[in-house]
């Protein structure tokens, strides 16, 4: 994967989370975002996607291929590369040769997308299985020696050491990690959440601990700054990502950021993350935050946020008592077409609603 002169870890967004979706246009908009932003990356791997998931046998339908060659066509024209995530939901379940035909075939139908990234997701899906950590090696190496993609990124079942994994999709199978730090191609790269499904940093000892155990540097999968979980789905995430992150350079294969469900108002963390890297010991959350509002938003719905940021940050929507609810809808509302404030008015008139399909909260 290509890198921009100003970064050498690969930084991009993966449209991964649960709920409600975003629409082909934010989604072809986000190309110009990502560009200027200095990002290299998007990867294309809805949720709410069937086409990727529980069917993800089958081919999508015309109108849903177009869009997505031209969305394709639309990253490739502002410099971005183009990703997809399969998820051959539970494929292992069934190990027949008809089940590794239709993968063949899949494969197949996505390459006539010409992705630049191709990632091949297990994670969601049960897991007590044994032997598991070799089927899906397997399967990697399948799908790896078909695609046309130049990045191949895997994602386990078990991307984390965060209990709730387990306690969701069952007990992880014995030398789990081991076998792909033996079997799977080095030239795969391993998507990792942290220490948490939700880690809020990343220190310089965790990541070489799981470089040792995987083989190879983790490619983070970084869950802020979604808000699809139970508990986060009453947070809007908007405050510039940790410092911690602008010590990562050469301690990670890559960054794909898991934004909110709230497209514009997720390009305000989102903006950070490349500061962060390029300013290393320079950089400041709290002015970038500043500083992005105002180039995003405009000075006066900059200066609301900043009022603001704690009753939509920490206390959350569940906690506000129905006047101060009113008191933020009627005050956003002021702001009229502003894309911004109408999604934080949308959030307060719980467009937003959680899905439950998402476990690992």
């Amino acid at each position: 994967m290509q890198t921009n002169n100003n970064d050498v870890t690969p930084c991009g967004i993966i449209e991964g989370f649960f709920g409600r979706s975003w629409s082909w246009d934010i989604r072809k908009n986000y190309a110009q975002f990502l560009a200027l932003n200095q990002y290299s990356f998007y990867i294309y791997a809805p949720k709410s996607d069937k086409h990727l998931r529980k069917h993800w046998q089958d081919d999508w339908p015309l109108a849903e291929k177009k869009a997505l060659l031209e969305l394709r066509q639309t990253y490739h024209a502002a410099g971005v590369q183009f990703g997809i995530g399969l998820s051959p939901h539970e494929i292992y379940l069934n190990q027949s040769n008809n089940q590794r035909a239709q993968l063949d075939q899949r494969i197949r139908q996505i390459n006539q997308l010409e992705p630049d990234i191709l990632c091949i997701l297990f994670d969601d899906m049960r897991g007590d299985i044994p032997g598991l950590a070799q089927i899906q090696t397997d399967i990697a190496h399948q799908a790896a020696a078909i695609s046309n993609a130049k990045k191949i990124i895997f994602c386990p079942t078990y991307y984390s050491f965060d209990p709730v994994l387990e306690k969701v999709f069952g007990a992880m199978p014995e030398n789990y990690w081991r076998t792909f730090a033996q079997q799977l191609d080095k030239g795969i790269d391993i998507f990792w959440t942290g220490e948490k499904v939700c880690s809020p940093n990343y220190s310089t000892e965790h990541l070489l601990q799981v470089t040792e155990l995987i083989g190879r540097k983790p490619f983070l999968w970084d869950n802020y700054p979604v808000n699809d979980g139970a508990v986060k789905s009453n947070l809007l995430q908007l405050r510039a990502f940790d410092k911690d992150h602008s010590q990562l350079t050469g301690k990670v294969a890559g960054h794909a950021v898991n934004p909110m469900n709230q497209a514009w108002l997720s390009q305000i963390p989102l903006a950070s993350l490349p500061l962060a890297y390029r300013e290393k010991e320079n950089y400041s959350p709290a002015s970038a935050f500043t500083n992005i509002c105002n180039d995003l938003c405009g000075t006066a719905l900059a200066k609301q946020l900043q009022n603001d940021i704690e009753q939509l940050q920490d206390c959350g929507l569940k906690n506000l008592t129905t006047t101060e609810r009113q008191i933020l809808r009627e005050t956003y509302q002021r702001f009229g077409s502003n894309p911004y404030a109408q999604e934080i008015v949308a959030w307060l008139n719980d467009e937003y609603l959680f899905d439950p399909a998402c476990l690992t909260e």
